[in-house]
Order: C-alpha cells, then sequence, then structure tokens
C-alpha cells in the first residue's frame, strides 16, 4: 500500500469542516511544531508514537499535510485487549498498525469550533468515522473527545481515550 499517495490523495480531496462544540480548549499554539513534534514531545502519547514508528509513518505526519489527527492518549492505547498492542507492533503486522492509525487522521486542518454539524468525516485510511454529539460530548465513533486544537504547524491534534477501529 502506497500510504504516500493514499496521504495525498486524500489531502487533495474537500473534506466538509468539522466542530466539536462545548469540548472547545482554545486553539493551542505549537506553530513551529508538525503533528508528530507536538506528540513526540508530550509523554502522554509515547505509545502513539512507538506505533507511528513501527508503521513508518512518522514522515508522513511530519509532511506538509494538513492533517487533523485523533489521538489516543497512552490511556486509550491501555483500554486494548491484553497483548493487542504488542501483536500490531509487530513487524509483520505493519500494515494493519498503519490502517488503523491512519483511521484516526482526516486531511484537512479541521478545529473544534467548527465537527457538529457532521456525523462522519472520510479518513485518510479511507473509511468514515462517527461523528456524534451528545450530552455536551463529542464522540469519535467510540472515542470520547477529551482535548481539542492542539495546533500544530501541518495540523491540529484532538486527544481521544480510546484506540478506534476502521471495520
Amino acid at each position: 500500500m502506497k500510504l504516500l499517495l493514499l496521504f495525498a490523495t486524500s489531502a487533495a480531496m474537500a473534506i466538509a469542516p468539522l466542530a466539536i462544540a462545548g469540548h472547545h480548549d482554545g486553539e493551542h499554539e505549537n506553530k513551529s511544531q508538525t503533528v508528530v513534534d507536538i506528540a513526540v514531545g508530550n509523554p502522554d502519547f509515547s505509545t502513539l508514537v512507538a506505533a507511528l514508528k513501527a508503521a513508518d509513518l512518522v514522515g508522513t505526519l511530519s509532511g506538509p499535510g494538513p492533517f487533523t489527527v485523533f489521538a489516543p492518549s497512552n490511556a486509550a492505547f491501555e483500554k486494548l485487549p491484553a497483548g493487542t498492542l504488542d501483536n500490531l507492533l509487530k513487524p509483520e503486522n505493519k500494515a494493519k498498525l498503519a490502517a488503523i492509525l491512519t483511521y484516526h487522521v482526516v486531511a484537512g486542518k479541521v478545529l473544534a469550533a467548527d465537527v457538529v454539524k457532521l456525523s462522519s468525516a472520510k479518513t485518510v485510511q479511507g473509511s468514515d468515522v462517527a461523528i456524534s454529539v451528545k450530552d455536551g460530548g463529542v464522540k469519535v465513533d467510540d472515542a470520547n473527545v477529551v482535548s481539542t486544537d492542539i495546533a500544530g504547524s501541518n495540523g491540529v491534534i484532538h486527544v481521544i481515550d480510546r484506540v478506534i477501529l476502521p471495520d
């Protein structure tokens, strides 16, 4: 699978704006850092960074973007069934890991103030994630958005409390 081609194709596609009402943390300024730099610099994303490295996605997500990353925290990865992460990090599962990680990425910079109008968004992996707003909270598939608008030079990160999986 040519991930760079997939990213370029997805980035060229027009995306409807996303918004996360009621969970806007304010746009954190990290304009000199890419979304990968931000993740590397935050100990709560060490598992995500290890997964990005294992899937050879660091270079791609360090590129010009823009990207919107629904980033699972370390605690989110801990919710996976025992052994799942270790299995995904094996070299023979690189393609599956890349598919899962690209399912967490939407082409374009989509800020929180713009997801309540949508019921889904197309991911770089190719499938749609479901977006819902309930009881003042926002969900992406079955993950809760817990922090929003961590802006980098090539996109934005929204932190989620679960790893989401494509069908």
